[in-house]
């Protein structure tokens, strides 16, 4: 792939700076491709491994290594998003993208360039909200590279056919479905601090187990999904409606007692919770919000997604 250059681009010596400054960028493509930052991370040392396993003749002949790179990791990640769907069906209750915890490090991508109507795009925050990975889950691995790269990383359809390997018309079509699920999924964001404000709110009814005040903050036909992995206990099956989830998240206050801390915290960019337990992040909460109700609840407690919280 022989396109444009980008930011940390050395056409003339793709030396080891030059290369290694693409490594955010690729890191934000798998996490949005992959919904896991230690999957997104393999992603890149493989892709970091076939470009040194070229000849530096080869290398030289690359005209923008940074393409290169994002073309061999979007290749990667489609690979691994086929196999992905064999493995979630061994996998232990409902499967949630891995949480993150500053979206500072991750709401980076590509500069728009093209015509497309930016009304057909989104921005690269929501990008990394849980409802949207959530979203992504939901598509077929070509819909989810097509539309990651095109609408989020502004990567045109021809380039995106060299990945996808598929025509750019058939590309096209594939981010325009992909397209109408985001559009038919997505709920207006009220404002950062509304939202925090009704996430506040929340946390104080669950801490005074306050089922009535939990019901009136949730939308009747809310959801609440749990990630345990078979690693953590929680609940298997997601919890419809909202007076339902009230009590059972009252009945989760009472059983763990004071021994949990809740704390308040951005979760992929939007206002969030977070469960400790002995000073440890054992439980990690996102939410969507519409209007003053919250509509669903993620709840993260397989312990293998909550490292980067460890460190964080």
């Amino acid at each position: 792939m022989t396109t444009r250059g980008e930011p940390g681009d050395d056409q003339s010596d793709p030396g080891l700076g030059a290369i290694m400054s693409e490594r955010r960028r690729l890191i934000n493509l798998g996490y949005r491709l992959l919904g896991s930052l230690a999957d997104a991370e393999d992603v890149v040392q493989e892709t970091y491994a076939r470009w040194y396993a070229l000849s530096e003749r080869e290398q030289r002949a690359i005209e923008s290594p940074g393409a290169w790179l994002m073309t061999v990791a979007g290749r990667i990640c489609l690979t691994l998003l086929g196999s992905a769907r064999a493995r979630r069906e061994t996998y232990v209750g409902a499967w949630i993208p891995e949480p993150l915890p500053d979206p500072t490090e991750w709401i980076s991508g590509r500069s728009g360039v093209g015509g497309t109507d930016p009304a057909d795009r989104v921005t690269l925050d929501e990008s990394v909200t849980m409802a949207f990975l959530v979203v992504l889950d939901a598509m077929t691995p070509a819909e989810r590279v097509a539309f990651v790269l095109h609408d989020v990383f502004r990567y045109p359809f021809g380039e995106v056919a060299e990945i996808v390997g598929r025509t750019p018309a058939a590309c096209r079509q594939l981010a325009s479905s992909a397209r109408r699920r985001i559009r038919s999924a997505r709920t207006p964001a009220g404002p950062s601090a509304g939202q925090a404000g009704i996430v506040r709110q929340f946390r104080t009814a669950w801490e005074a187990k306050d089922i009535d005040a939990l019901i009136s903050l949730l939308d009747p036909d809310a959801t609440a999904t749990a990630d345990g992995g078979g690693l953590a206990v929680t609940h298997l099956d997601p919890i419809v409606g909202g007076e339902r989830i009230a009590r059972a998240y009252a009945e989760i206050a009472r059983l763990w007692g004071g021994r949990t801390t809740f704390l308040e915290c951005a979760v992929n960019g939007r206002p969030g919770l977070v469960a400790q337990q002995d000073g440890t992040i054992v439980t990690v909460f996102a939410f969507e919000i519409a209007g003053d109700r919250i509509r669903y609840i993620w709840a993260v407690r397989n312990p293998e997604k909550l490292r980067p919280w460890h460190s964080s």
